[in-house]
């Protein structure tokens, strides 16, 4: 009989976070895949859990995905962690879950930690309705994207790096406009967690005075609704009548 291929969260910050169903998954797993095993032996010693680790990142798992999935098959139980929050969110996993899918594995996913949800609730922003844009292309495609997201109606949500923060805000202050709401939510769930709030324009002059340090999540405000002009009013309001 088939094994399940488990995927869980763990913390983004505070290691208090881990859920009561994550740690006995994590126990009671045959096998725990991780994207560092250094940074998961922490996690997994303050939980008391022995259960065979390997290592599973960006690097080898095209190499590694179809041994895991014939392990699964023959009988193991497989849990993948990632080295905070939930695996596949700009994360090693997608690749694994999709082939264990497709193989007709079970591919169970417990809820949990994840840095975009406390970063878009903190905001202040509208988060009825948002999209998540995870990191953005370094260089090729970037400014295409930019360009496309400048008329996004939707609060977006971004992870950056510290360092490229102060240049990607300018940038987006240059293509969504400098009075554009924002929020930078920095080291979520740990001692100095931070939300700055403010304009686009205003939030990039603090960072440039003030260098950011940690893991960083970055909320847009949405395009805001565009005003019909006079000739448009008219046009509707004829509409119907004309129609009659």
């Amino acid at each position: 009989m088939a094994g399940k291929l488990y995927i869980v969260p763990t913390p983004v910050g505070n290691l208090e976070d881990m859920t009561l169903r994550a740690i006995r998954v994590l126990k009671e797993a045959d096998l725990i895949l991780a994207e560092d095993t250094r940074t998961s032996s922490v996690l997994l010693h303050k939980y008391d859990i022995h259960g065979k680790l390997q290592s599973h990142h960006k690097f080898n798992e095209h190499q590694t995905v179809n041994l895991v999935k014939e392990r699964i098959l023959a009988g193991l139980d497989v849990a993948l962690v990632s080295d905070a929050g939930t695996p596949g969110i700009s994360d090693p996993g997608f690749l694994l879950a999709r082939t264990c899918a497709a193989e007709g594995i079970t591919v169970e996913t417990l809820p949990g930690p994840t840095a975009c949800i406390p970063a878009i609730v903190s905001s202040g922003l509208p988060c009825d309705r948002f999209c998540f844009e995870g990191f953005l292309p370094v260089k090729k495609g970037r400014q295409t994207l930019l360009k496309e997201l400048a008329s996004e109606p939707r609060t977006m949500v971004f992870y950056e790096s510290p360092y490229r923060l102060v240049k990607t805000l300018e940038q987006f202050a240059e293509t969504f406009g400098p009075e554009r709401e924002c929020s930078v939510a920095r080291e979520i769930s740990k001692v100095h967690e931070e939300h700055r709030r403010g304009t686009l324009a205003e939030v990039a002059a603090w960072y440039k005075e003030h260098e950011p340090k940690g893991e960083i999540v970055i909320i847009v405000a949405g395009a805001p609704k565009q005003r019909p002009t006079k000739g448009e009013r008219d046009t509707r309001e004829d509409g119907p009548a004309n129609g009659r």
